[in-house]
């Protein structure tokens, strides 16, 4: 099988794939460079910043395969992808731990001033009784997006003490009633902005969620509050939450891991403003996370090779007979 590994995976899970596979690693490459070595693979793997869209997809008349090592395939031209019969894999499950997990050291961070508190000490200043921080117990987590990830961030929030709101796009009773088992009451999007003192987005990245978080949403969010984008860069827009920030009177601080500018070079707005945290997109970046995710690509691939030998086979027989 003749595969490209279009970002970085666990090595133990390339060195396998690899003893019997032609694969070939090409990590994070631009339009060009990709459009020239997908041309005669079978198989692509492939994380989030690397755009699979259909000019992509169409210099690969062998593809039959596409692994999404995470959540969501936003970054992909899934329709074109479909009409040429390419089958789809995301892997979301591990995400969900390490996702949740940062979102709280973002909360955390913000809540407690971290780094404020570290760039002081390392000034020489001892400002302890200057910064002063929030407890996360008590207050209301508002999840916008209760889905795989956004449901364990609620679960956290509710074991840590807190009162946890969500929405979805498409609510129901059954969903109600599976969320309030992890501690999450669920409710309409106006509810979970206006009373969150930490408000945290699990959206994908798709029309009716670009600019979700815009001017309106803002002005009605909890003065004193804190937002925390871990999704995907665009859900925000980035333009009305500067003048938030700079203007505006409701937001305490501002925690993005995700941007609407990606990449080497890039810099945000937010850079100056020392109630903002800017992290590169690292809500999965774990050692576990990575091997777990290792494991279920060599799984979906390991099974799309049997059951590709397993036609070959049935066709080989059927050709003899």
């Amino acid at each position: 099988m003749r595969v490209l590994i279009a970002s970085s995976i666990d090595t133990q899970a390339i060195e396998n794939m690899s003893a019997q596979h032609d694969v070939k690693c090409e990590f994070s490459p631009d339009q060009e460079t990709l459009k020239s070595v997908v041309k005669d693979r079978e198989v692509l793997i492939f994380r989030s910043g690397v755009d699979i869209n259909s000019e992509v997809l169409a210099c690969a008349p062998d593809l039959r395969l596409i692994i999404r090592a995470g959540c969501g395939l936003d970054n992909v031209d899934v329709e074109y992808a479909r009409s040429k019969g390419i089958e789809m894999h995301t892997i979301p499950q591990p995400a969900s731990y390490s996702v949740s997990e940062m979102t709280f050291a973002l909360m955390l961070g913000l809540a407690r001033r971290v780094l404020e508190a570290d760039a002081s000490r390392r000034a020489g200043r001892w400002q302890k009784n200057e910064l002063k921080g929030h407890l996360l117990f008590n207050k209301t987590l508002g999840v916008i997006g209760a889905g795989n990830i956004g449901s364990r961030v609620g679960y956290l929030g509710h074991v840590w003490g807190m009162r946890v709101l969500g929405c979805v796009e498409h609510p129901s009773p059954e969903r109600a009633a599976g969320l309030l088992k992890k501690g999450i009451e669920l409710v309409d999007l106006d509810k979970v902005v206006s009373e969150a003192d930490f408000l945290t987005l699990h959206v994908p990245k798709k029309e009716s969620t670009l600019r979700l978080i815009n001017s309106d949403v803002l002005a009605r969010m909890k003065k004193g509050s804190f937002l925390v984008n871990i999704a995907r860069g665009g859900v925000v827009d980035e333009s009305a939450l500067y003048k938030a920030l700079t203007e505006g009177e409701n937001l305490l601080g501002v925690a993005l891991d995700v941007h609407e500018q990606e990449g080497e070079g890039k810099l945000s707005p937010f850079k100056d403003l020392t109630n903002v945290i800017l992290t590169p997109h690292i809500g999965s970046m774990t050692v576990d996370t990575y091997k777990d995710m290792g494991n279920r690509i060599q799984n979906i691939f390991n099974d799309f090779v049997a059951r590709s030998n397993g036609v070959a086979e049935q066709s080989k027989t059927a050709v003899c007979s």
